[in-house]
């Protein structure tokens, strides 16, 4: 199929945009949708209730493993056969998944669709290269509010889905929705065939490099593992406070309470632009700030109280808006690197963050069995507070400078 190259310094069409943000909601949501799920599934593939959380667990190994030896090929390879490829194995392997009886096989297919998903992480690059330097931030900041509403809508829709027609309807619906987008992706997008010819090995031996010699992303990435690791961490364990009697939520009443917190992820475009006017070094620290008070606010009301659960819904907004944000300025800030690794880049600075985001889902599930909300609630303080003091470093390093 014909397709048009990248033209150079031309403005992205608004269009074009709200496809790729479309795209990378869509694709971001496999991760999430089995979440809620992993209950129902397991039972009926024959799965224990611990076994059954292998197929969160396969699915994000699959993306960690795909954000280091696939999102890099971005680089490399032409970005829109490698997105559609990814796309057409993705629909493929979802409509298998639902049919699939063998907990081996599902959990293998779990896997595949991690790997597979990751070409939400070729788009976003693929956007930067689209974008003049004067609008990236905001572009870029458009795009990732279509992923991150992908990955907060992708929980409360699986629930609803699996309430009416039982849980393999969402892997069916994915799979249709995935194929849908392959189709109207190979007319949209222009093709963007990198100048770099960097042998694959070659090309992932660099990424080491790229992490020793790139200060800011090493800077990005550890500030958004923080952050990243208390979204996660408040996501995994809001839902068990919630279903409990202290609350009594049905299923129904969580998912309408995870669609609340969606509002958070409206910051997103504001944080581009805020970081095209070249203000990326304050706005992370009302990002991180933000993020610090959300875990604060809910130990500030006792539960017993008729204000507590409001104080969550406003925590949940304040959480998203502070994590869209920050995540963002860190792509902003790394995007302007250089056009020539951005998606070795952004596989780095994704994969680090993530390993945060499961280290705060683990952490959670562990304090909240042992020491209850509260003590999850504290860690979640803790892990912004540290980027938070090695944030503080940047002033620090900017005062020696300027003697």
């Amino acid at each position: 199929m014909h397709s048009a190259s990248i033209p150079t310094e031309k403005s992205i069409s608004p269009s074009l945009i709200f496809i790729l943000a479309a795209a990378c909601g869509i694709i971001a949501a496999n991760l999430y949708y089995a979440q809620p799920l992993i209950g129902s599934i397991g039972s009926t593939i024959g799965l224990s209730s611990g076994a059954a959380a292998l197929i969160v667990t396969l699915t994000q190994v699959g993306y960690g493993i795909g954000l280091l030896f696939i999102v890099p090929l971005g680089d490399i390879l032409e970005n829109r056969k490698l997105i559609l490829s990814s796309l057409l194995l993705t629909a493929a392997v979802l409509a298998i998944a639902a049919e699939l009886k063998s907990a081996i096989l599902f959990l293998a297919a779990s896997f595949v669709i991690g790997v597979g998903s990751v070409a939400a992480q070729i788009l976003v690059p693929y956007a930067a290269h689209l974008s003049p330097e004067a609008v990236r931030g905001r572009n870029v900041g458009n795009v990732m509010s279509g992923l991150l509403l992908g990955i907060m809508l992708a929980r409360p829709i699986s629930s609803l889905v699996a309430e009416y027609m039982g849980w393999r309807a969402i892997y069916f619906i994915s799979a249709a929705l995935i194929f849908a987008l392959a189709l109207v992706l190979a007319k949209a997008l222009p093709s963007r065939r990198p100048p770099t010819a960097t042998a694959y090995p070659a090309l992932l031996h660099s990424m080491l490099h790229l992490l020793k010699a790139t200060p800011a992303l090493r800077r990005r990435a550890i500030y958004h593992a923080c952050v990243f690791g208390t979204f996660s961490l408040f996501w995994t364990t809001v839902p068990l406070v919630l279903t409990s009697p202290q609350f009594h939520f049905t299923q129904e009443g969580v998912a309408l309470f995870a669609l609340v917190g969606v509002m958070g992820a409206i910051v997103a475009p504001a944080a581009g632009r805020m970081a095209d006017r070249g203000w990326v070094r304050p706005a992370t620290g009302w990002a991180l700030g933000i993020v610090i008070f959300s875990g604060l606010l809910p130990l500030l009301v006792p539960s017993s109280t008729g204000l507590a659960v409001p104080v969550l819904v406003v925590a949940a907004i304040l959480l998203d808006m502070g994590v869209s944000a920050n995540m963002v300025l860190g792509q902003r800030v790394i995007f302007s690197l250089g056009a020539e690794f951005r998606s070795r880049l952004n596989g780095l600075y994704m994969a680090i963050f993530f390993l945060g985001g499961a280290i705060g889902s683990a952490a959670g599930g562990w304090a909240y069995a042992t020491g209850g909300w509260k003590a999850a609630l504290l860690i979640g303080i803790a892990l912004p507070t540290i980027a938070m003091a090695y944030y503080a470093t940047e002033y620090l390093k900017l005062r020696k400078e300027s003697h």
